[in-house]
């Protein structure tokens, strides 16, 4: 059986290559030939030696995930499905804006956290992703976007806020994020690659340790109460555990502070008492607040806050000297918006209905 080469990060790519009795650069030139030329075909990596090419060929090969849809919502918000194996597919969808333009990507098919405001956790979980069917949801947004043979760069930012938890699949995660950040790969820094948490906190620590990025946890309420009902992970990791990981992610993270995303749920968190209870979180952990208005779905117990609450809720906040940012709905008329995000999971775990394969996931904005 022959090696996928994008499960590889510099470090396992380096290794293959002496495996097969070559030298270090030509990982170097092939992660340049796969990443940030996006070729596939071993035979057009022209300054690699004939036997090179060959080796590669009968050892090797290079598979992404299949695109088996695209859809370009009026406002320019672009959706891919891309089929991961047999029974599942997940999403990836590109956010333009003036100067920037942000990629979404998926960790696993399916989550096993079962946030109740989140269709894709009471759809249930199937598995993870690879490394290779990570990193390859990037490499098919770059040739797409027609970033990949030295063009202007188009993509500029990638949030890991797609289907699943990537913290409950760091093996993975890590080496994408690697090749996110390599120079020889895709070259972004640090602050521009931010990972999404429910709040596992093994997983926070970690990767404060292997890789810091941008790091953004899903909140949602300001205590505990609240956040055991939304956000069931709390019961395992409550509030206080989790401003203290928080804390210590901020000793090496790339930002000066944590991103907090807050969805906006019509008379359950959205009061401005609520707020008030924010303001106490940030004294104790240096942060700013990304309020997501709500999309219900199918068979969605909750509403959406009305314009005014949020604003309202806003204002609780901005009083405190604290920075908030309000999502903008984008992409809702092809189902790419906060909350849309959708990919096809066999739901193992028998959550949804039967024949329900539909899962959906939050896309919170992050400002550079």
């Amino acid at each position: 059986m022959t090696v996928n080469l994008f499960d590889f990060d510099a470090e396992a790519m380096e290794r293959f290559f002496a495996g097969i009795g070559e030298k270090p650069f030509r990982a170097r030139q092939v992660l340049r030939w796969l990443h940030q030329r996006g070729e596939a075909d071993f035979d057009r990596m022209s300054d690699l030696a004939k036997g090179l090419r060959e080796k590669l060929r009968a050892l090797a090969h290079v598979a992404a995930p299949e695109v088996v849809g695209d859809s370009i919502a009026g406002d320019g918000t672009r959706k891919w499905l891309l089929k991961v194996d047999q029974k599942n597919a997940v999403e990836a969808v590109f956010i333009p804006e003036s100067g920037r333009g942000t990629l979404c990507v998926s960790s696993q098919a399916g989550c096993t956290l079962d946030c109740v405001f989140c269709a894709t956790g009471k759809q249930g979980f199937n598995r993870n992703l690879t490394t290779a069917e990570i990193i390859g949801q990037l490499w098919n947004a770059n040739r797409a976007l027609g970033g990949a043979h030295g063009e202007q760069r188009a993509i500029t930012n990638v949030v890991m806020m797609g289907m699943g938890e990537p913290l409950l699949n760091l093996d993975q995660v890590l080496p994408a994020l690697r090749l996110m950040l390599d120079d020889y790969a895709y070259g972004l820094s640090r602050r521009r690659v931010t990972v999404s948490t429910s709040g596992v906190l093994p997983g926070i620590d970690r990767l404060r340790d292997e890789c810091p990025v941008a790091l953004a946890v899903s909140l949602h309420a300001p205590d505990d109460a609240l956040r055991d009902r939304l956000v069931p992970v709390n019961r395992k990791y409550p509030i206080r555990d989790l401003l203290a990981a928080c804390r210590r992610y901020l000793e090496r993270a790339p930002r000066d502070f944590v991103t907090f995303e807050y969805v906006m749920l019509d008379g359950i968190n959205d009061s401005d008492a609520h707020a008030r209870g924010l303001v106490k979180i940030a004294n104790e952990v240096r942060c700013k607040f990304n309020l997501i208005p709500f999309n219900p779905f199918p068979g969605s117990e909750f509403r959406r806050s009305g314009a005014e609450r949020i604003r309202r809720f806003a204002e609780v906040l901005q009083t405190s000297d604290l920075t908030v940012t309000t999502r903008k709905t984008r992409g809702d008329d092809i189902e790419a918006a906060c909350g849309q995000l959708a990919g096809d999971v066999m739901d193992r775990t028998r959550r949804s209905p039967p024949g329900a394969l539909r899962g959906i996931h939050a896309i919170p904005e992050l400002r550079s």
